[in-house]
């Protein structure tokens, strides 16, 4: 069975760690086997250690104990990460079908989830931040690259989108828990 990679990326503040969660709550719900990995959890390190491609590195060694379990769908959410996505889909070693998804949304409502988590100092450094994110990933996310907006939508309508985008039509979706 071929493998199926789900890169969502976006923003700080657009959504993607919920939307990734409920993601996995919807296709657990149908019995839809799949893993969730956090990109940021690979090479969160200092120094940072991008230069040293950690994080491909990891998520090959992540990933081939999921496909051990037999899975074969991998949802990674990271900020760049449809920038990254050949990078990634090549440190699976099984040249997976790769879906890259572009979570957006305005200024103001990440400034505003943003404000829920951080404070200070650091909140204006997470705003600037995302606000140059939006920018490059909006200059340079490939055109094969799905954008969906999360503003003024639940977590679960986003998730149901991504799921639709990723999997086809619900209909479709296998529902053996493989």
């Amino acid at each position: 069975m071929d493998s199926h990679l789900l890169v969502i990326g976006g923003r700080s503040g657009v959504g993607k760690s919920s939307v990734a969660s409920a993601l996995h709550d919807l296709l657990a719900a149908a019995r839809v086997r799949h893993a969730v990995v956090e990109g940021d959890a690979l090479d969160l390190a200092w120094p940072p250690p991008w230069e040293h491609r950690l994080a491909e590195r990891n998520l090959r060694a992540v990933w081939t104990g999921y496909r051990d379990l037999g899975h074969r769908r991998l949802v990674y959410t990271n900020t760049v990460s449809v920038l990254q996505a050949d990078d990634l889909a090549a440190a699976m070693g099984d040249d997976p079908h790769v879906t890259a998804v572009l979570l957006t949304a305005d200024d103001a409502t990440t400034d505003e989830r943003l404000a829920g988590r951080e404070h200070g100092t650091s909140l204006a450094a997470h705003q600037a931040r995302s606000r140059a994110a939006a920018a490059a990933l909006d200059s340079g996310a490939p055109e094969v690259t799905h954008r969906v907006t999360t503003e003024g939508r639940t977590v679960g309508e986003v998730a149901a989108l991504v799921a639709e985008l990723w999997l086809g039509d619900r209909s479709s979706w296998p529902t053996d828990g493989a």
